[in-house]
């Protein structure tokens, strides 16, 4: 398990609150009494009334909190227009995904329940069991001491670790995927979802890629992979907030080679020589914590896997988060979403062009 750090809580700063629902943004309501109603068959309702809000900081499938009485859950639906674009809003396939993970990942939220009736809310929806804690975003700052986040950093690592080290094929987790040629899969995939979802044409992604293409590297064992592994998809615990309570978001899970879980991750890791739109977009890096360098050798060292391609793998992770960016850009594009927060992902996915083809021409990360 990821090791504890037991500094006293009353070291963060006032800001550093539990992931709260606010007021649902506007077009993204939900149709409240066939919520209810349907609620109410499942879950027996009918007396306590329901309060609805959302978890406003996702930039990917939508999250409500539902509220009756002293019962709390969260309920995920796709945004518009996502389903043309990705299969990652399927939430039936996510909550598939969870009903077989949950039984041997620990850190994975409960599934309850769900619906693939659109009449109820619009679209297929599933409800799972609600973690309660703190997810620290891209403009949280931390008032921790350096040996806190350098704890916090290890634990991150440890727990991808952990996810690896399962053995997918005692545990059934084989089944999520096919694990034979998931590389070259990934890579034809994610080509796909560019040349579908891009606005513009972009130098430096289309280089990626192709070079992407042309240098696949053999594969490792393959193992369990969430997919989308950062510090904003845990959730920390508020009594110790280096330890972490769960892990979300399994929408992209599936098995294949871990090293491209690890190149996601360190796509996600900024380092103050970074491009400011990208320090701008995910968590500023802290005294303490631990270059992506330091991680790579840190997952090294606990998995014994060779970092002779790592390159490759962070060149993939940033074209990857490139083409995600541009998933949901290509969304506020098209005026599926009114969402301003989306408005300057173009410069996220310029910028995780230049930093891929950065990373292949020089050989670093």
């Amino acid at each position: 398990m990821p090791k504890k750090n037991t500094f006293a809580y009353t070291t963060l700063c006032f800001y550093m609150q539990l992931d709260e629902a606010r007021p649902i943004r506007e077009g993204e309501q939900l149709n409240l009494d066939a919520l209810g109603a349907y609620l109410n068959t499942h879950f027996q309702t009918q007396d306590v009334p329901l309060e609805i809000n959302q978890f406003p900081s996702g930039y990917s499938n939508l999250t409500y909190l539902l509220q009756f009485g002293r019962q709390a859950l969260v309920l995920r639906r796709p945004p518009k227009g996502a389903e043309k674009i990705s299969k990652g809003h399927d939430m039936g396939r996510e909550y598939k995904l969870l009903t077989q993970v949950y039984p041997q990942v620990p850190l994975c939220p409960r599934p309850i329940l769900y619906c693939e009736d659109t009449a109820i809310i619009g679209t297929p929806f599933f409800i799972m069991e609600r973690v309660e804690g703190i997810i620290l975003r891209a403009t949280d700052s931390l008032d921790w001491k350096p040996e806190t986040v350098r704890t916090w950093n290890e634990n991150m690592v440890q727990t991808l670790w952990q996810l690896h080290s399962l053995d997918i094929q005692t545990t059934g987790l084989a089944s999520l995927g096919k694990a034979e040629g998931y590389l070259p899969r990934q890579i034809e995939g994610w080509q796909a979802r560019w040349e579908k979802a891009k606005t513009s044409d972009l130098a430096n992604m289309d280089f990626a890629i192709q070079w992407l293409q042309a240098n696949l590297p053999a594969s490792p064992a393959p193992t369990l992979l969430h997919n989308d592994f950062k510090y904003d998809n845990v959730v920390l615990n508020p009594q110790n907030p280096t330890e972490i309570k769960a892990v979300l978001d399994w929408e992209m899970a599936t098995v294949g080679d871990p090293l491209t879980d690890l190149g996601i991750m360190l796509s996600y890791v900024t380092e103050l020589t970074d491009n400011p739109v990208l320090l701008a977009f995910n968590l500023k890096p802290h005294a303490g914590s631990l270059t992506r360098q330091e991680i790579a050798q840190l997952y090294a060292t606990k998995s014994g896997q060779s970092l002779d391609n790592l390159v490759y793998y962070y060149a993939f992770g940033t074209f990857k988060l490139g083409v995600i960016a541009q998933q949901i850009y290509y969304r506020y594009k098209m005026g599926y979403t009114q969402d301003k927060r989306f408005a300057p992902l173009g410069a996220i996915v310029e910028a995780c062009g230049e930093l891929a083809e950065k990373a292949i021409k020089t050989g670093k990360f």
